[in-house]
């Protein structure tokens, strides 16, 4: 570990004990504080940001004044400022790792070529990558669901499971914890975080120790956050950076304090606190921010609580949502398996540091104050779209009602209102024993719950939810209650640690006896891996147009992310998803109807099955069980399963890319050469690609769900000898350009509105744009092509919020292959701005009330940039509009290449190529 050159800040480098007396070293920041006094005041995050700024000071890429800038952080200076920040380690999941590895390979081939040792490229941090995108929920509703859907999924991915094992053998520092342990967040909360780390010495001589920190590969990295770890998503592209020794590099942040009072009232949980909170920072603008939790409320809060609020901080667009390391962080340390000893370096280090403890209001300084008084937070739901729409229980019955007959821009369905009542017959197959009513005929209708699903990482760190799912099963069975035959169920928890603690509070047994079988241990229906519905249900969803629901308890509900069919999705606490499953239709007001019928026809109440506080708190003592912890994830090396354990890798420090569907070499170092080659960063006579609204994700942009297949993808797919059957999804095949590329703007519900409306309104959806000149309309992928072989630049529009979502690296990697040099919207959000300049990608933002609306474009014209000058981060460009009728027009946009390091790394044609010739040259 780099330190801080003597004639620097070598007074700042102190000795600390434990409580038994063990001595270590670290940079002091109480030290550093005598020669900037704003340090004391400054908020929790940006300290520890700062240890590690003072820390890996070496007069290069960290230098003096990069620590005191920050050593001198205002809460509302201008933001201009970048931060070097090397962090500890690196995560990832599969969908996103494996790409990433790829890339690493290539770069290896790379070295080989121009002969280097391949081993020039080697992960200089800790990087762990945990296979938990890869499950899907095929089977349900029966006891041998995991087992049936494992063994699937290993079959599905055997050929990506090889690659992962040549990577675990060609790197050092790269490790994978295999399919079935649980998702990656859980992982990295219950066994990777370690509170401190320390740096090698040599033996007597105390060594250093510094905070944890990390990026990872998923956008919801943030949940490290509940533990005081800094930690945040960023896409593949800047975590291959951040491995290969690059700082991560951001702009100074404002940071918002939510200052936290008051107490839950019974019946809230933490899923309610949590959609509260997203709503509340969304209306803040909060993007690009830090936001730490403090005060009285926040300190009462339980750590897997504080993990669900850090969570969500992709869905209220802050860079983190951050809480401070206190009595609870180290109980949740002991509890969760640490070791006495790394506890209690964990703790002295940061009373040592003056880091320990929640904030008092007043006690810092924060750019602004967001207040809560946890007593008013109500029992809720999000959707049908976003997770930021929040909706009181009471309410959802009306608000769908509502959103079925109102237009698409009013985020509603757009459907005739007489129709919303009618059911439909439908023909089911027998379902398993015992987890269905299977009495009278079956229909289904608008508002049906077709998924019922208790998924995701938001909720699944969380014991005192899931137990509260469980004891409503339980009341719920015992009341005669039953799930409506139509739905799909399914249990996909967090970790294997989550099963073993329903089993010993008796309740796993009342959740399969409603259908919610352990369906598998992974990122399932969030991610768009909830498998397909019955074959008839699909039938009559796309005969009639219904919008159907799904009810889960994740973070994400973008269009058709959760099933192409499905367009109505509902973010809620795990027992709402057992009670909806059980009610059958969102259009159930649970507050004042029954929610079923049960024994001797008995109407039955959500308020009488719902579980107190009291019941709830009874069956805890079950989730914190330091040896469970400690003997689940040692079967990581010990035990990993017998299908792992079966994957054969190639082995060799440099791949040999056979042929697959799945894992292809790179074409990003294609040509590679040790100079850049120098290019004006502006062009001229651009085609519009698409002109997109508001809200466009990076699921719509790179879907990670099921491949159609009459898409580019899919045809593809199946001239490559690859059945319908086997096509998996998306996400498992972002090891391969070919799909990937195809796969860009490919998402079914994706709205291109460059192409006309129809007679009645409605726009067209799916990946299809106007080729110009002429009009002809085309897949983008099948334009994007022709454009290329013209030599004609392209260019996208978009409105606010233009890549929400996942830290998805495809969604600019195949933008940038599809030859699109620019995007031009409202407002970005932070991960995909960066990953657009980290593939060379120009990303420009329209200034005031600009828009490509107020533009009157169509889709017929042609665009140049007109980059003046040197290029510098945030200047000002023009976009010159040419007309088909010969006019034109000039307006000033900004440029979103916000630092001086991301003006190198789009000079160098993107990240990968800067960071490979760098590590050539050493």
């Amino acid at each position: 570990m780099p330190q801080a050159p003597a004639h620097a800040f070598a007074s700042t480098l102190k000795t600390f004990k434990t409580a038994s007396g063990t001595a270590g070293k670290y940079w002091s920041l109480k030290e550093l504080a005598k020669q900037y006094p704003n340090v004391g005041k400054l908020p929790v995050s940006i300290r520890i940001v700062l240890e590690s700024v003072l820390r890996n000071c070496d007069g290069q890429k960290v230098t003096a004044g990069h620590v005191e800038q920050l050593a001198n952080w205002a809460p509302n200076a201008e933001r201009t400022d970048e931060i070097p920040f090397v962090v500890t380690r690196v995560v990832l999941q599969d969908f996103t790792g494996v790409p990433l590895l790829a890339d690493l390979a290539a770069m290896r081939s790379v070295a080989q070529t121009l002969g280097k040792s391949p081993k020039t490229i080697e992960p200089l941090v800790p990087v762990d990558l945990v296979v938990d995108h890869s499950v899907m929920v095929d089977h349900f509703g029966t006891p041998k669901a995991l087992d049936l859907n494992m063994k699937l999924e290993f079959q599905r991915n055997n050929e990506r499971y090889q690659f992962m094992k040549w990577g675990m053998q060609a790197f050092d520092t790269f490790g994978v914890v295999p399919p079935g342990f649980g998702i990656v967040h859980q992982v990295n909360l219950e066994y990777f975080a370690r509170g401190v780390y320390k740096s090698p010495h040599d033996k007597g001589d105390p060594p250093v120790y510094y905070p944890d920190s990390l990026v990872g590969t998923d956008s919801h990295t943030t949940m490290i956050n509940g533990i005081g770890v800094v930690g945040w998503g960023v896409g593949g592209i800047e975590a291959e950076a951040a491995m290969l020794g690059q700082p991560v590099y951001f702009l100074t942040p404002d940071v918002v304090g939510f200052e936290l009072s008051g107490k839950l009232r019974e019946g809230v949980t933490a899923t309610d606190l949590v959609l509260y909170v997203t709503n509340i920072l969304r209306s803040e603008k909060v993007v690009g921010k830090f936001v730490e939790f403090f005060g009285p409320g926040a300190a009462s809060i339980p750590v897997p609580d504080r993990a669900t609020i850090g969570n969500m901080a992709p869905e209220y667009g802050a860079t983190m949502g951050f809480f401070p390391v206190d009595a609870a962080t180290v109980e949740y340390f002991r509890g969760t398996g640490r070791t006495d000893k790394e506890i209690e370096r964990f703790e002295a280090y940061y009373k040592a540091q003056g880091l320990f403890g929640m904030p008092a209001p007043g006690e810092l300084n924060y750019t602004k104050v967001v207040k809560l008084d946890l007593g008013t937070v109500t029992p809720s739901l999000a959707g049908p779209k976003r997770p930021q729409d929040r909706i009181d229980l009471g309410h959802l019955a009306t608000r769908f009602t509502e959103l079925y007959s109102k237009p698409i821009e009013a985020n509603g369905f757009n459907q005739p209102a007489e129709q919303l009542k009618t059911r439909h017959p439908i023909a089911m197959a027998p379902s398993p024993a015992g987890t269905r009513a299977n009495e009278g005929d079956v229909t289904i209708g608008n508002g049906d719950v077709l998924i019922a699903a208790i998924t995701s990482c938001t909720n699944t760190s969380n014991p005192s939810v899931l137990l509260a799912a469980g004891l409503l099963a339980k009341k719920a069975v015992e009341a005669g209650l039953t799930v409506k035959p139509h739905v799909k169920t399914s249990l996909a928890p967090g970790s294997r640690i989550v099963t073993e603690y329903l089993e010993k509070a008796g309740l796993l047994p009342y959740l399969e006896k409603l259908g919610f079988y352990l369906a598998g241990y992974g990122c399932t229906t969030c991610i768009g891996n909830a498998g397909d519905l019955a074959p008839e249900i699909n039938e009559v969803i796309t005969q009639n147009n219904l919008v159907a629901a799904a009810v889960l308890s994740g973070n994400r509900n973008f269009e058709a992310r959760i099933h192409p069919n499905i367009k109505a999705n509902f973010l809620a606490s795990p027992p709402l998803v057992v009670a909806y499953a059980i009610a059958g239709n969102v259009m159930v007001d649970l507050m004042t109807q029954p929610v079923g019928k049960g024994k001797k026809g008995k109407d039955v109440y959500l308020g009488d099955i719902w579980p107190s506080a009291k019941e709830i708190d009874e069956n805890l003592r079950y989730a914190m069980n330091a040896k469970a912890f400690r003997k689940n994830y040692e079967q990581i090396q010990d035990n990993p399963g017998k299908l792992w354990s079966s994957i054969k890798g190639t082995t060799g420090q440099v791949y040999d890319w056979p042929a697959s569907t799945y894992i292809a070499e790179p074409p990003f170092f294609a040509g590679f050469k040790m100079e850049p080659h120098a290019a004006d960063a502006g062009f001229k006579g651009a085609r519009i690609m698409a002109l997109f609204g508001d809200s466009i994700t990076t699921d719509h942009i790179s879907p990670a769900g099921s491949i159609k297949e009459s898409s580019p993808a899919g045809i593809w797919l199946k001239a490559n000898g690859v059945s319908k059957a086997d096509f998996n999804s998306y996400g498992s095949r972002r090891g391969n350009h070919d799909v990937m590329m195809r796969g860009t703007f490919a998402n079914v519900r994706i709205k291109n509105l460059m192409i006309p409306p129809g007679p009645d309104g409605s726009r067209e959806e799916g990946g299809l744009t106007l080729f110009q000149p002429g009009g002809e309309k085309m897949a983008i992928y099948d334009a994007a092509m022709k454009y290329i072989e013209q030599g004609v630049p392209t260019i996208v529009f978009g409105g606010e919020e233009y890549g929400t979502g996942s830290s998805r690296d495809w969604a600019a990697k195949g933008t940038q292959l599809l030859g699109i040099k620019a995007v031009v919207a409202r407002s970005f959000e932070r991960i995909h701005r960066a990953n657009l300049v980290g593939m060379g990608v120009l990303p420009l933002q329209f200034r005031g009330a600009d828009s490509w609306e107020s533009l009157g474009l169509t889709g017929d014209e042609k665009i140049d940039v007109v980059i003046g000058g040197e290029l510098k981060p945030q200047m000002d460009v023009k976009l010159v509009v040419h007309r088909a009728d010969g006019s034109h027009q000039e307006v000033t946009v900004r440029l979103r290449i916000d630092t001086p390091i991301e003006v190198d790394y789009y000079k160098h044609g993107g990240i990968l190529p800067f960071v490979l010739r760098q590590l050539l040259a050493a």
